[in-house]
């Protein structure tokens, strides 16, 4: 039974007989008739209620031209009956699909007087004109995109289409600047898409209407040459075609032959990429030949015909028959030389591959309904990703009835991105879960960076709002703001997570390099002097840090005071001789001490001047530096854990080599080193698609180099990135510099000290 009639506006079902006009009544009865010749089904009952309301709706709009706005759904809704057949529930959609965007009624008016499916194609309709509306076409892949993408029913995109062709009818009642505006629009995205969908009626009368618009000039120039020599076209068609026909009669094939019109805007197309002025054009003349069979080898058949009567231009021969479209478009084309020595274009397909080079997506609906088969005469692997799984749709439809078929039909692509908005109208795409800070970031790395909300829709929203199509995002910024931890959690694309960490990083080492200074300052001050590895033992071990570098940061983030550190240190740690300053202290602890407290043998390194030291020395490699056979190395000692071996050249010794002299003794490489050492590799460069591949092949191509470890940021169109590998000596490190520094887009490849 029937819901009452605009039930959530009325309290009681209006009397229709005063409510609609007779020209409305009559409009209705046309849009029946159409709907019961044109679909595969018709709850005529559905299709009346949905257009009373309608004009309930809209009875007080009227059009640009002067018309009740009525008018205007009701043309959408015979197109769809008419050019792209789809099912009654379309239609009633086609008859809703301003109403939520124009009047006082709501979705959810809809959804309880016509159901949920209605509801959701009025729903997806509503956001894409919202979408579309005050938008400039910068992007016009990006916005086709954006169509699919807000929609999970693609009858939604068959009737904007509808939606469309008929304001494109109907144009030359707006302003020019209106006119201009929806041309391009449709030129640019809703054209090319109705060629995707395989919509070429649709495609073509698009383009033509918009180039009217656009190039009107152009466009009389054309039609006016056309208009010219129409009657000497269609006499030329005539006789060319005689021939044929009588051959396919001989062989009883039913057929329909007839020639096919140019359209305008494909003839200037032409005209313009040849260079050719239009008398020039060869392929003016077109026939297309229709076969009524299931058959597709009567196709070929037809062709043989054809060659054998007139002859065929070979380069002109195309088989889409064996090898479709990506839009499944099927049919063999071939260009032929006729009488009075011109070329004339001819298509041949069956009547099916006709249906659905005219109608498309559409034409799988009514196909089916008709037949009650699955359609299996796609067969492209070259498809769309939507076209594929459309066909898996009705070859696994077996026998499924026309209504749940339609409930199945949903489309899917596009599902994984959104498309969002700045507060210019820029269009961005970010992946499905993105945040106003994956959006910060994807407009600049310092809008990111200072980040301290958003704005969606007019709305503040939180940071770790789920963004979604559609959305309008405003960022709010401050000078004073940096990122934290908890924002590496809550995005999710590879630019804003990158950008975090490096800022992260930089921040930390900031920190931890004023912590640093600020304990020096306070240890000298109060006669504190340790070296680093001492300073670790105690850190370590009595304070419960994890390491120095932790210490520093505890003090650079203000969590210990550097007094507070002074008297924790000197707490736990006192020189072995209270009385003796602790610096002589240091100074009197000679190599020889050392020796007499080693506890393991190495092959590695010896003590400079003192052969008996081989296989005797008690040693480490310093993380700072990764010292490799090669290097001029020196040591120095550390209490309880023997020698740490450092480059010469390293930070940490060079910086406190007046505080480490006393400690520091020279080495050298023995010549029985063996094994591998680790070494850290900075490179630069120019970030690009498989440049992270093309490294660790490089580098694992140089006498098989083991990758320990790779950290690469990528920010802006640079990348920056820390390699560690196991090498034999200093030999094996710069064959693997000489190998990354020919890498197409590497800029820089050297040591690394940490």
């Amino acid at each position: 039974m029937a819901r009452p009639f605009f039930k959530s506006k009325r309290t009681e079902q209006p009397d229709n007989n005063h409510l609609f006009g007779l020209d409305a009544e009559a409009d209705l009865a046309v849009l029946l008739k159409e709907a019961r010749l044109g679909l595969p089904r018709c709850n005529e009952d559905l299709i009346t209620r949905a257009f009373r309301f309608c004009v309930e709706a809209h009875k007080k709009d009227v059009r640009s031209s002067g018309e009740p706005y009525y008018t205007h759904p009701v043309q959408v809704a015979v197109i769809v009956c008419r050019e792209i057949p789809l099912d009654d529930v379309s239609v009633a959609a086609a008859l809703l699909h301003d109403v939520v965007e124009d009047t006082e009624f709501s979705l959810k008016d809809i959804r309880e007087e016509f159901g949920a499916e209605v509801a959701d194609i009025v729903d997806g309709a509503t956001k894409i004109s919202d979408v579309f509306q005050s938008r400039e076409i910068t992007q016009a892949e990006n916005y086709r995109k954006l169509l699919l993408s807000l929609v999970n029913d693609v009858r939604v995109i068959l009737v904007k289409f509808a939606d469309r062709l008929h304001n494109m009818r109907t144009i030359e009642a707006l302003p020019p600047m209106r006119q201009e505006r929806l041309a391009r629009e449709t030129m640019d995205i809703y054209a090319p898409f109705a060629h995707r969908f395989g919509l070429g009626n649709i495609k073509w009368e698009l383009e033509d209407l918009s180039f009217k618009i656009l190039n009107k000039d152009a466009y009389d120039d054309i039609k006016r040459q056309l208009n010219s020599t129409r009657e000497e076209r269609e006499d030329y068609i005539r006789k060319f075609a005689g021939p044929i026909a009588d051959r396919l009669n001989d062989h009883h094939i039913k057929f329909e032959i007839s020639g096919r019109p140019k359209h305008i805007y494909s003839i200037y197309k032409k005209m313009v990429t040849r260079g050719k002025t239009l008398d020039e054009l060869y392929d003016l003349f077109a026939v297309r030949l229709i076969l009524d069979t299931d058959d597709n080898n009567d196709c070929f058949l037809a062709y043989g015909i054809v060659s054998e009567i007139y002859v065929p231009v070979p380069e002109r021969f195309k088989n889409y028959i064996s090898v479709p479209k990506k839009n499944g478009y099927r049919s063999l084309h071939t260009t032929v030389i006729g009488t009075e020595g011109k070329r004339v274009e001819i298509q041949i397909r069956t009547r099916a591959m006709h249906d659905f080079a005219e109608r498309g997506v559409a034409a799988h609906f009514r196909y089916k309904a008709q037949t009650g088969a699955a359609s299996s005469w796609i067969d492209s692997k070259d498809l769309e990703e939507w076209a594929t799984w459309v066909r898996d749709i009705f070859e696994n439809a077996g026998d499924e009835a026309p209504e749940q078929l339609m409930e199945s039909f949903k489309l899917n692509l596009y599902q994984d991105e959104i498309y969002v908005f700045t507060p210019k109208g820029e269009l961005r795409i970010l992946p499905r879960g993105a945040t106003p800070i994956d959006f910060a970031f994807d407009i600049h790395s310092e809008v990111g960076a200072r980040c301290i909300g958003a704005k969606v829709n007019g709305r503040i929203v939180p940071l770790d709002h789920a963004l979604e199509t559609g959305d309008q995002v405003e960022i709010l910024t401050s000078r004073n703001q940096s990122p934290n931890r908890d924002w590496e959690r809550i995005v999710v694309t590879h630019k804003a997570k990158s950008h975090i960490r490096r800022i992260l990083n930089e921040e930390r080492r900031a920190t931890i390099q004023n912590g640093r200074e600020l304990w020096e300052r306070r240890a000298k001050r109060d006669g504190i002097h340790l070296n680093d590895d001492e300073l670790e033992r105690i850190v370590v071990h009595n304070l419960r840090y994890d390491n120095r570098t932790e210490f520093f940061a505890a003090i650079g983030r203000g969590m210990i005071a550097p007094d507070q550190a002074s008297e924790l240190i000197r707490s736990t740690w006192a020189p072995s001789n209270p009385s003796t300053d602790h610096h002589e202290t240091v100074e009197t602890f000679t190599v020889q001490d050392f020796r007499s407290s080693a506890r393991e043998n190495s092959d590695g390194i010896k003590l400079v001047g003192d052969s008996s030291s081989v296989g005797k020395v008690l040693y480490s490699y310093a993380r700072c530096c990764n010292p490799v056979p090669g290097d001029d190395i020196v040591g120095v000692v550390t209490i309880g854990t023997g020698i740490k071996v450092h480059r010469s050249v390293c930070r940490n010794v060079v910086d406190f080599q007046d505080k480490l002299r006393p400690r520091i003794v020279e080495l050298a490489w023995s010549t029985r080193h063996q094994g591998q050492f680790l070494a850290a590799v900075k490179i630069t460069g120019d970030d690009r698609p498989g440049m992270l591949n093309d490294i660790t092949s490089a580098v694992m191509g140089v006498d098989n180099t083991n990758i320990r470890g790779v950290n690469i940021d990528a920010f802006d169109s640079m990348f920056e990135g820390i390699l560690t590998v196991y090498v034999h000596d200093v030999d094996h490190l710069k064959r693997i510099f000489d190998k990354l520094v020919r890498i197409r887009g590497v800029r820089s490849a050297e040591r690394f000290e940490g």
